[in-house]
């Protein structure tokens, strides 16, 4: 039986309700720490409906109209694989962040501001995953970014005031930039919604020239909300500088904001234009073979300035900083063979799939790793090398945790990350080329040298004074758990993520879906 369309803003609604409910219960604060945390339950709760609901639609997507105003002159919010699949991880490392943050934050620290804010912060990553009108995705990014602003500068001091100043700057930069390119997109096509772009590039309807050169402003823009190299400035900085439940939330979930909308935009909406002249370097004539070097040339950067700088850090949380960046090249890697792919062959879905899992083992390993950072800052006061040692003796579980953590980003089966990362050397493969394999190689190699660097420092040699917290080590035990379960009962995951990946391309039924017309 297929689910009513309304459920597409559960997840929205819950969040939102959480954010008032929250803030309405700061004179209450063991009150609006639980209702925090219950409205978390309640998030993740809605997205298990909605996903259920995609995957008992018959077409796969669920279509709502906010006040029955009917595509394209109205808002609509959209759900299918994609968007469901992203979702997933918003809820699951959310709902982990929330739970460490009640016993990592000083009780006193969190009654203000704190759970409203990050509450507001799943707001705007959820309209971001659900909204079909581009000029939506602006004002869902904005949501998601303010409130993230004061959440980088919590602590308030100088280094975390200046790191939030950094952020807010590059990225309201970044913003004015996108409005800019939206408003000249809708000059062009007469449309913001997303399927009526599609379709009106797909006849010929709208101009190609201006389209191509406002989509790759527009790109700049999503690679700076994701952190792709050359766009990584502010990513060391304001990870070291937020909560650890908040720096989990920004590598996790709101790094994969600006991958989705790069999956969404130029898979589904730009694809569907033809390139109104051929171009050096260019293997095709969809724009999307435009983006493709583009994304491969990123990628690399990533992976390389990642690797190299995570493992000259001094400490845990500047390498796994620099770790992210590395690790977001491991998503788009498989996005540029996809690019310059046959449309809507296998290997495009395969390498859409392929980044899809990665991203699903990154948000979930990387938010335990930068959660089991916070813990072994409250356990020793430190997250410096220099300072640390012995921890696997001090607390084998914690210890067997972080490794596990570890390891599913290098890619050590069972864990999912394996998964991950061999469907990234198999869509070099599969492509032929030896140029993808070897930089997915030399990146492997720099994640185990510095998470071996890592483990070596904090967790064997001289055991240093550690104070145990039953809660944190809880929840960063349940994401190992959760990341070898993944890996165990795989088949579904891909199964899942190649049905998002198969969404992610196929235009014509996005379009038929949303307008009601066929392409």
């Amino acid at each position: 039986m297929a689910a009513p369309d309304h459920v597409v803003v559960a997840p929205l609604l819950a969040a939102l309700a959480t954010a008032i409910a929250t803030l309405l219960l700061r004179p209450l604060p063991r009150a609006q720490r639980a209702v925090s945390v219950l409205g978390g339950v309640a998030y993740a709760v809605g997205v298990a409906v909605l996903y259920r609901g995609v995957v008992a639609d018959p077409d796969g997507y669920l279509v709502y109209a906010l006040s029955n105003w009917e595509a394209p002159f109205g808002i609509v919010v959209v759900a299918d694989p994609l968007s469901a699949f992203m979702l997933v991880i918003a809820a699951v490392v959310g709902l982990a962040a929330l739970v460490f943050s009640v016993g990592y934050l000083d009780p006193a620290d969190q009654t203000l501001a704190y759970h409203p804010l990050f509450h507001l912060m799943l707001v705007g990553v959820t309209g971001a995953f659900l909204t079909g009108d581009l000029f939506n995705l602006f004002v869902w990014f904005e949501v998601m970014l303010m409130a993230s602003y004061v959440l980088v500068v919590f602590y308030s001091g100088p280094e975390h005031t200046r790191a939030a100043l950094h952020y807010a700057v590059l990225n309201l930069i970044g913003s004015a930039v996108m409005l800019l390119a939206v408003g000249g997109i809708y000059a062009v096509t007469g449309t913001l919604n997303m399927a009526d772009i599609t379709a009106r590039l797909a006849s010929g309807a709208a101009d190609p020239v201006p389209v191509l050169g406002l989509s790759a402003v527009l790109f700049s823009v999503f690679a700076l909300k994701a952190g792709i190299v050359p766009f990584q400035f502010w990513v060391p900085a304001a990870y070291r500088a937020a909560p650890a439940p908040v720096t989990a939330v920004l590598a996790g979930v709101v790094k994969k904001v600006g991958i989705y909308a790069v999956i969404r935009l130029y898979f589904t909406v730009f694809a569907a234009a033809t390139l109104p002249v051929s171009l050096p370097f260019v293997a095709g004539e969809s724009f999307l073979a435009f983006f493709g070097p583009v994304m491969f040339a990123m990628a690399v950067g990533s992976i390389i300035f990642g690797g190299v700088a995570a493992v000259n850090q001094p400490d845990l949380d500047g390498l796994l900083a620099y770790s992210s960046i590395g690790q977001i090249g491991f998503i788009v890697l498989p996005l540029a063979v996809a690019a310059t792919a046959p449309d809507g062959g296998e290997l495009m879905v395969l390498g859409v799939a392929a980044a899809l899992v990665y991203s699903l083992n990154h948000g979930l390993a990387k938010g335990l790793l930068f959660l089991g950072a916070g813990a072994a800052r409250r356990a020793t006061g430190t997250t410096q090398f220099d300072d640390l040692g012995g921890l696997s003796e001090r607390d084998p579980v914690f210890a067997g945790s972080f490794f596990l953590g570890a390891l599913a980003l290098i890619g050590i089966p069972p864990l999912s990350g394996f998964f991950g990362k061999f469907l990234v050397f198999d869509v070099g493969v599969r492509a032929g080329s030896t140029t993808v394999l070897g930089v997915a190689l030399v990146g492997a190699i720099f994640t185990i040298a510095y998470f071996s660097r890592a483990w070596n420092r904090a967790f064997w040699g001289e055991p240093v004074d550690y104070e145990r917290e039953p809660l944190l080590v809880a929840v960063v035990a349940v994401l190992a758990v959760g990341l070898l379960a993944l890996g165990v009962g795989f088949d579904p995951v891909f199964r899942a993520a190649e049905a998002a990946a198969e969404a992610a391309v196929n235009r014509s039924g996005y379009v038929d879906a949303v307008l009601e017309v066929e392409l």
